[in-house]
């Protein structure tokens, strides 16, 4: 009768070892060979009347083979399971009798595989202190939004030339040396902006500049940092390339010019808000600020946490199992050497995945299909800028886009893991200690540079 031992060999890391007998595996060999020779398309005979003897002759061994590997796999599962191992990736096969299998002989096998098993540790999230900022939203940032508000549903005109920072302009990006001459194969991008988005002492350099004018510039020269990053992301660079040329040609000069305060603009922005005054406005634009700062907030909270459980939740791993599951168990081999080198980052992935399938677990944490339903209107909403609100959440289109995008697998997918991890961090967000400190939007900014 078949067997499974196991045996320890290291830190989280046991041998198992399956036994076979003849009697384990050979009726099954003869079933299975008896099928393939009512299947078999052999030249000469008709389906099913292959002779058995040549059909052994044919495929025995490899049926034979088969039988015994499937076999092994279905103690190895079953052992598996009854014991309830909790075991990373897949057993790893060590000595076994693969090289012997003769369905001629038919005698006893054994195979053994190498295991590595998951670490037992605690999570209490009540011990993880965090800090909840809160971020004093000032009256001149209500005024920079209101202007930018303004602007945006403004009327666009064309004049000649650049006469300030309020004017925009639509320019391609060239790379090019310092000279201005082009560089072959580089980068060509066209961006729109305003000259306040120039760094100020270069905004000089724009002044009086018309359609088909061209400037010279040095990323890190003409634009402070912030505006630096997000001109670097467009351009598909990173901060090493700050110090590039680029020619900048202008394709147009436009100038907007600032919608009125009054109700009609104040419907444009807000259509689902009844809003008559401007002090009323204000006050709608500071509440909106206000809110994006808290959920900024509550991200920086989620990231305190996520650093919190990676650093000090203790656990130990098979190292060496897993460092050899990397060699093999990917979709492309490695060498010993590879292997070593990613190690330290496959490990901390892995003990974040440990974290969260814990918490989740423990806490019984779940996603049900209508949270991937309503995540699909959310996304809706978001692509059109706010305005689904305007129509209502029940339009039948909403629904049927929710419906398509549940038909799509990879989406659940992707909405799931989305939806489970913020569930986990809003659950661990109501257990931790949190103190309440105010801050400068300057200052919480610095702080999400280092966010996860």
């Amino acid at each position: 009768m078949a067997s499974v031992t196991r045996e320890n060999i290291g830190l989280l890391n046991d041998k198992l070892t399956v036994q076979l007998s003849k009697e384990d595996y050979y009726s099954g060999f003869e079933q299975n060979l008896k099928k393939y020779a009512k299947t078999a398309n052999i030249p000469g005979f008709r389906k099913g009347m292959v002779p058995a003897g040549l059909v052994k002759k044919m495929y025995g061994q490899g049926v034979f083979s088969d039988e015994i590997l499937r076999k092994v796999e279905s103690e190895l599962n079953a052992y598996l399971n009854k014991e309830k191992v909790e075991i990373f990736a897949q057993p790893l096969p060590l000595e076994n009798d693969a090289a012997k299998l003769d369905m001629n002989s038919p005698v006893d096998y054994t195979f053994s595989f190498e295991i590595g098993l998951k670490p037992v540790f605690d999570i209490d999230p009540k011990k993880i202190n965090v800090t909840r900022y809160k971020i004093d939203v000032t009256d001149s940032m209500v005024q920079e939004e209101v202007e930018r508000l303004q602007i945006r549903n403004g009327k666009m005109t064309e004049p000649e030339s650049v006469t300030g920072d309020d004017n925009v302009v639509n320019v391609k990006f060239i790379e090019s040396d310092a000279e201005g001459n082009e560089v072959e194969g580089g980068i060509s991008k066209d961006n729109s902006l305003l000259v306040k988005y120039f760094e100020e002492s270069f905004r000089k350099n724009l002044l009086g500049k018309k359609n088909d004018d061209s400037i010279v510039l040095q990323l890190n020269k003409a634009f402070a940092d912030k505006e630096l990053d997000a001109i670097l992301g467009d351009l598909g660079l990173t901060k090493e390339d700050g110090d590039k040329y680029f020619k900048l040609n202008i394709t147009k000069v436009g100038f907007v010019e600032k919608a009125d305060m009054n109700e009609e603009f104040f419907l444009a922005v807000y259509p689902n808000s009844e809003i008559k005054t401007e002090d009323d406005f204000r006050a709608e634009v500071k509440k909106e600020i206000e809110g994006h700062f808290d959920q900024q907030s509550r991200n920086q909270i989620f990231d305190q946490i996520y650093h919190h459980l990676l650093d000090h939740t203790t656990m130990e791993f098979p190292a060496g199992f897993l460092k050899r599951w990397l060699q093999t168990g990917g979709e492309k081999p490695k060498t010993a050497e590879e292997a070593e080198a990613d190690y330290p980052t496959f490990v901390d992935q892995l003990k974040w995945t440990l974290v969260t399938s814990k918490v989740i677990e423990d806490n019984k944490i779940e996603v049900i299909p209508d949270d991937i339903r309503d995540f699909a209107k959310q996304q809706l909403f978001s692509y059109m800028g706010g305005q689904l609100g305007a129509l209502g959440d029940n339009q039948q289109w909403v629904d049927d886009y929710a419906n398509r995008m549940m038909q799509d697998k990879k989406f659940v997918e992707d909405s799931y893991h989305r939806i489970s991890t913020d569930k986990m961090f809003t659950f661990l967000e109501g257990q931790v200690s949190a103190k309440e400190e105010g801050i400068s939007a300057e200052d919480f900014a610095k702080k999400l540079h280092h966010h996860h």
